[in-house]
């Protein structure tokens, strides 16, 4: 789709909006968006396509809002891809050798390694700042902030290129952001949230599926703590509830409190006692007594 089409696309999307038609003429047109637009940032910026769309991620229609965020995020991602392939050719090419002052030419520094490439190292000290990448994409601190928190949560022992995690990192706290309304305190809790079920190591299916897309962000930003665990932790917590269940249907001798039985500790009268088998059938019960006074515990046969 060029520019004059995507322009009259455009406009027939504001119009549509403006003249409050019902929602599958929005969606139908928003749909074609979707499908036929190669993005990129000047075709995006002359046609303001993408200011038209990202305000629709506020449509009281959750179809409508629904759509807006995955064009949203799919032009952002295609817009990404491209700026790190010129950026990676360029550095490719490299350039001309630097002249010394004493003029003699000094080596051009060596290009470094196109960023799409698989990460190699140890991927479990991965951080947006080691892998160098520019986490100030808002020109918000708070949001720039958000968006590094969540590069090195999902970079946590993954082998993805940089680009591709940052691209997820954007989309994840624009979905937060969406949701929450703004820079809102629940929007920097829930992000923390996110980060920390990320960087456990149990968790590495959450890891994987945000990465791959089974997990959308806007689906990641709502789950519950339940729905974040990893299957290990979900397993120990199984295990730790039936143990509890188990020590719950115990059943617990019943106590009565009498003033025959005197505390050996502080003389007072007001002890409660139950008694239980502890030996053979034919021996005396046991009977356990327990100051309701002091607290001093005793037992006689």
């Amino acid at each position: 789709m060029d520019q004059r089409e995507l322009t009259s696309r455009v406009s027939a999307l504001q119009k549509a909006i403006n003249d409050k038609e019902p929602a599958a003429n929005v969606i139908t047109i928003m749909e074609t968006l979707k499908r036929d637009v190669n993005a990129t940032e000047e075709l995006l910026r002359a046609t303001k396509a993408g200011m038209v769309v990202a305000k629709q991620r506020g449509n009281a229609n959750k179809e409508i809002a629904k759509l807006a965020t995955e064009i949203v995020t799919k032009w952002k991602k295609t817009v990404e891809v491209e700026k790190e392939k010129r950026k990676a050719k360029q550095m490719a090419s490299g350039s001309s050798p630097a002249v010394r002052s004493n003029g003699t030419s000094s080596p051009a520094p060596a290009p470094s390694a196109p960023v799409t490439k698989a990460f190699k190292g140890d991927s479990s000290k991965r951080r947006w700042e080691t892998d160098k990448v520019d986490t100030k994409r808002t020109g918000l601190p708070t949001r720039d902030a958000c968006i590094g928190l969540m590069y090195n949560g999902l970079a946590f022992k993954c082998e993805e290129p940089p680009t591709h995690v940052i691209i997820k990192a954007m989309a994840v706290e624009q979905a937060a952001f969406d949701h929450f309304g703004g820079e809102t305190k629940e929007y920097k809790e829930k992000l923390r949230s996110l980060f920390q079920n990320l960087k456990q190591v149990s968790n590495t299916q959450l890891r994987k599926r945000v990465m791959s897309g089974d997990i959308d962000p806007a689906r990641f930003v709502v789950m519950t703590h339940e729905e974040l665990k990893s299957e290990e932790m979900k397993k120990k917590d199984d295990a730790l509830e039936l143990e509890n269940m188990k020590k719950a249907q115990v059943p617990m001798a019943e106590k009565s409190i009498s003033d025959a039985l005197t505390c050996g500790k502080c003389g007072q009268k007001k002890v409660s006692y139950s008694q239980a088998q502890t030996r053979s059938a034919d021996e005396p019960m046991t009977t356990f007594c327990e100051c309701q006074v002091c607290g001093h515990r005793w037992k006689f046969s």
